[in-house]
C-alpha cells in the first residue's frame, strides 16, 4: 500500500506530531496501523497555510465553504472502528472535504471511492492524492447521500457529514459483512456502527460527535 511521502520533516514538526499521537493513545485509539499512519500523514498538507500552524492539534479546522477538517481523534476512532475485524478492501467515503480522511483511508485499505458534493474542495483534495502518490483513489463529484451505486456494493463505507437518519441508498450499496461507520442526527448527533448481517442490519450507537450535516445536492 502507497505511504504518505514525508521527506523533510523538521524536527518540530515531529515533535507536534508524537504529542498528537501520544494524545490519541490517552483518548484510547490502540489501533497500532491507524496510529502510524496518522503519525506519518502530513495534516498540515490538507489545510490553508494560514491554519497550517494548528495542523497537529486535536481539533476540527475551517477548510472553507462552512466545511471542517475532522478532529484527528475523530478521524482515529472512525478508522478504528471502520477496520475492526480486519481491512475492508473497497471503501466508499462520503465528504472528501479536504482530503484528510482519504488519504488515512487509503493507506489502509486497496481502493477508497469518495463523493464529494463541493467541487472545488474535491480539486484541492484530489490535488493532495497526487502530491501524496496515493493512486488508489477514485473521486466523484456527487450528492454522497446517494453513495456511489455505480461502483458498489462495498465492504465499508465511512462518512463524514451527518444525516438526520441514515440513508437507505447508503445501507443498500454496504456489502454483506460490511460495515457503515457514520453520525446520525441534528442538534444532538452521535456515531452508529451499522454491519450488514445476513439477517439484515445490526446497529451500535457508539459516542457523541459533531459533525456538518449531510446536505443534498453539488456545488460547483
Amino acid at each position: 500500500m502507497n505511504r504518505a511521502d514525508l521527506n523533510g520533516i523538521g524536527m518540530t514538526s515531529r515533535r507536534t506530531r508524537e504529542r498528537l499521537i501520544q494524545r490519541l493513545v490517552d483518548q484510547g485509539i490502540d489501533n497500532q496501523q491507524v496510529l502510524d499512519t496518522i503519525r506519518i500523514t502530513p495534516r498540515h498538507l490538507f489545510l490553508d497555510e494560514a491554519m497550517a500552524h494548528r495542523a497537529y492539534e486535536d481539533v476540527a479546522l475551517p477548510i472553507g465553504f462552512q466545511q471542517t477538517l475532522s478532529q484527528p481523534y475523530i478521524v482515529a476512532r472512525m478508522t478504528e472502528l471502520l477496520l475492526e475485524g480486519g481491512a475492508p478492501e473497497r471503501v466508499l467515503e462520503i465528504g472528501t472535504g479536504s482530503g484528510y480522511q482519504t488519504a488515512i483511508l487509503a493507506q489502509l485499505v486497496t481502493e477508497v471511492f469518495s463523493v464529494e458534493r463541493i467541487k472545488p474542495l474535491q480539486q484541492k483534495a484530489r490535488q493532495r492524492m497526487r502530491q501524496l502518490k496515493l493512486r488508489n483513489v477514485q473521486m466523484n463529484h456527487a450528492d454522497g447521500g446517494l453513495g456511489w451505486p455505480e461502483r458498489g456494493p462495498f465492504d465499508g463505507i465511512l462518512a463524514a457529514a451527518a444525516p438526520e437518519r441514515i440513508p437507505e441508498e447508503l445501507l443498500q450499496q454496504l456489502a454483506p459483512g460490511g460495515r457503515l461507520v457514520i453520525p446520525v442526527g441534528g442538534e444532538t448527533q452521535h456515531l452508529h456502527v451499522v454491519d450488514r448481517t445476513h439477517e439484515g442490519f445490526e446497529t451500535t450507537v457508539v459516542e457523541a460527535v459533531r459533525f456538518v450535516p449531510l446536505r443534498p445536492g453539488t456545488v460547483r
